[in-house]
Formats: C-alpha cells, sequence, structure tokens
C-alpha cells in the first residue's frame, strides 16, 4: 500500500536557484524528448520507447553540459512522464474520446522534479538533495514506512514542498461499522444534506474571497508584461488562489474524516462533474463547492476507518418519493418535497439523501445489507 507524505522545505537562496535550474532543465529535457518522439512518428512512422529515449541522454549531456547539474534519475524519470502522456492520449483515443495530443512546456509551466529511487536523503531536520545540497525541511509528523520516491514540487506563490511516496504494510482492514448509515446529497444551497436530516453549510470560499480577487486581478491588468510591478501584481493573485484551495482542501478533509468517524457505510452520488459545469449559470459554484473532492477524501480515509463508501446512480435521486417511490417533477428552485400519493412532505434535498442510502444499500450483497439493516 503507497501513501503520501508532504512537507514544507526551506532552501537558502543559493539552492532555490539551483531548484529553478533543475526545473528549467527538466523542461528542457521533457520538451526535447516530446519533439523527438514527435517527429519520429510523423517523418518515419516509427513509434519511440521510453528505454530508447533514455539512451539520448548521454548525447544530449555532450551537447549540453548543463544537464551535467541534474541527477540522472531525474532526467530519466521527465521522459517517463513524456511517456505517460502518450499512453493516456492512445488510452483516450481507443476509448473513443477527444483527447489532447501532449503539450511542450512553456517557461514556468514545469513545477516539479522527482528522485524515484536514489539521490535523496533524510537525517536531522535536514533533506538531501543529489546535486543541490542538505535542506531544512519541516517534519511535521513523522514518516512511516519505507520511502520509494521523492517529489520536489514549487508552488504558484514560491513555496517548496517535498512530497514521499512511501510503501507501508497493508493494514488488517476493520470490520465495517453496524448500524450507522447515512446517504449524502450535495448541493449548492447546502453543500452536503445527510440521511438523517443533518446539514452542512456550503462555505463557498471563492465567493468570499471573489471582491479581493476581483481587485488583484484588475491592478495586474494595468501593468505592463515583464515588468517588477506586473510581478508583485500577480503574487498578490496567486496568494488568494492557493488561499483558497487550501481553505477547501482543509474543509473537505474536516467534513470527511467527521463522516468516516461516525458512518459504517456513506452512500454519495456517482455524480458527472464535468457535464455539470456546461451549464454556466451553476459553474461557478459546483467548481467552488468542489464535491469530487469530498468523494475522494472520504473514499480513501474509509478503507482505514472500518467504513465504506459506495457510489450510486444519480438518476431520479431528487424526483422520486422516498416513502412510497412516485416520481414527483421538480425544478432546481423547488425546495420541498410534496408527494400527493402518500402525503410526504420533507426538505428536498433530506427526500434524495434517502433515496441515495437505499441505493446504497441495494448495491452491497444481500447479507452484508441485512446486517447493516438489522443493527440500524
Amino acid at each position: 500500500m503507497l501513501k503520501a507524505f508532504k512537507y514544507r522545505i526551506y532552501p537558502t537562496k543559493a539552492q532555490r536557484s539551483k531548484m529553478e535550474q533543475t526545473l528549467e532543465l527538466c523542461r528542457w529535457t521533457y520538451n526535447e524528448t516530446l519533439a523527438y518522439r514527435k517527429n519520429s512518428f510523423e517523418q518515419q512512422g516509427k513509434s519511440i520507447s521510453k528505454y530508447e529515449t533514455h539512451n539520448l541522454l548521454p548525447v544530449w549531456k555532450k551537447n549540453k553540459p548543463e544537464l551535467n547539474e541534474v541527477f540522472s534519475q531525474t532526467l530519466q524519470n521527465v521522459q517517463e512522464r513524456v511517456d505517460l502522456a502518450f499512453k493516456a492520449f492512445f488510452r483516450r483515443v481507443k476509448a473513443g474520446e477527444t483527447p489532447g495530443y501532449p503539450r511542450f512546456k512553456g517557461k514556468g509551466w514545469y513545477d516539479s522534479f522527482t528522485y524515484p529511487q536514489l539521490g535523496f536523503k533524510l537525517s536531522f531536520g535536514k533533506l538531501r538533495l543529489s546535486k543541490i545540497g542538505d535542506i531544512k525541511i519541516k517534519l511535521h509528523r513523522p514518516i512511516e514506512g519505507k520511502i520509494k520516491r521523492l517529489t520536489v514540487r514549487r508552488s504558484s506563490t514560491g513555496k517548496w514542498f517535498a512530497c514521499f511516496s512511501v510503501e507501508i504494510d497493508d493494514p488488517p482492514k476493520p470490520p465495517w461499522k453496524d448500524g450507522l448509515m447515512a446517504g449524502i446529497d450535495v448541493g449548492l444551497e447546502s453543500f452536503a444534506t445527510l440521511s438523517n436530516g443533518e446539514k452542512i453549510d456550503n462555505p463557498r470560499f471563492f465567493r468570499s474571497e471573489e471582491k479581493a480577487l476581483a481587485k488583484a486581478q484588475r491592478r495586474l491588468s494595468k501593468y505592463e508584461k515583464g515588468t517588477p510591478e506586473r510581478w508583485k501584481a500577480l503574487k498578490v493573485v496567486q496568494r488568494t488562489h492557493e488561499r483558497i484551495a487550501n481553505r477547501r482542501y482543509d474543509f473537505a478533509h474536516q467534513v470527511s474524516h467527521n463522516l468516516v468517524e461516525r458512518f459504517g457505510l456513506i452512500a454519495f452520488e456517482d455524480l458527472s462533474i464535468t457535464n455539470m459545469l456546461k451549464n454556466h449559470c451553476l459553474a461557478k459554484g459546483i467548481s467552488d463547492a468542489a464535491w469530487r473532492m469530498l468523494v475522494i477524501t472520504t473514499s480513501y480515509k474509509a478503507e482505514s476507518a472500518g467504513s465504506k463508501v459506495v457510489l450510486v446512480d444519480p438518476r431520479n435521486t431528487s424526483q422520486l418519493c422516498s416513502r412510497c417511490g412516485l416520481k414527483v417533477n421538480k425544478s432546481l428552485s423547488d425546495r420541498v418535497h410534496e408527494c400527493p400519493q402518500c402525503g410526504l412532505v420533507m426538505d428536498r434535498d433530506e427526500n434524495a439523501a434517502i433515496n441515495i442510502l437505499r441505493l446504497g444499500l441495494q448495491s452491497l450483497p444481500k447479507a452484508r445489507s441485512s446486517a447493516l439493516q438489522g443493527g440500524e
């Protein structure tokens, strides 16, 4: 089982300069590898493998000696990224999608480099990186398991992070928590509504920062490209976006932790967020809510917390009556469910959450479903 640990690192000015240079050389290698594979296929009809591109590195190092300042496996990893981009492209073509061809990286658009196996070491609050040196690292929590690889990443605001991919022994899976279950209907008026009637308010992080962001963007647009004033104004915009993303990320983790601690079965709708964003009236609110982030964080936390997450078909969960099953058509403005057949009157989102829980139970094996319902 692989687990990620992310820590903030604090390079000196000289180390930061080396790391920036490493990113630029990685970007150059990425573009050269992509160009070589692209030209080889277009001119000769020949597909180049990842290992064939590895053989190009010694030649490039002779023509561009600066490449010797980057750890060799880091450059090989760059070429692996190109190979993965092509594999993803062909996979989407085969699936009948309309994929974008792998793109060349412009200046500033390459923000991480990787040590796949060797070239780094942790000791006494320092992270030693090959070709760069010992960097101060804030280990706010211990690393568990065996470190397999390290990725050093630069944020848009110039902060640096070390992301360790760690292999840990698969823990014995705890039994499902019997009794408590929840269907969850996500929305815009309330971030989430549970089948027990509980509501989680929508924090609207982007909306709360929208005026400050608009002001910063207007100031940015006044300055000419390439000037120091524009660079400073750009940093203000980037810090605002970073603050919004961090608050949203923290909120999703808090909510998901609360859910897996309380419930043995958690059912979500399997929403197609991409299609929902085509509604331009709601796209900004949907993007701000980050429902997919909640589902992902809840799913992986549930594995070690003894909970089970299931995704159900979202069709008609808001329209069907949770008591008698009659389809009661509603528009988005209708916030109350009123069933003409059984007389049930309740909040629209709570009614949907109950339907989601029912579908979640139906998707489980009968024995497990009966056990959960019996313990409720």
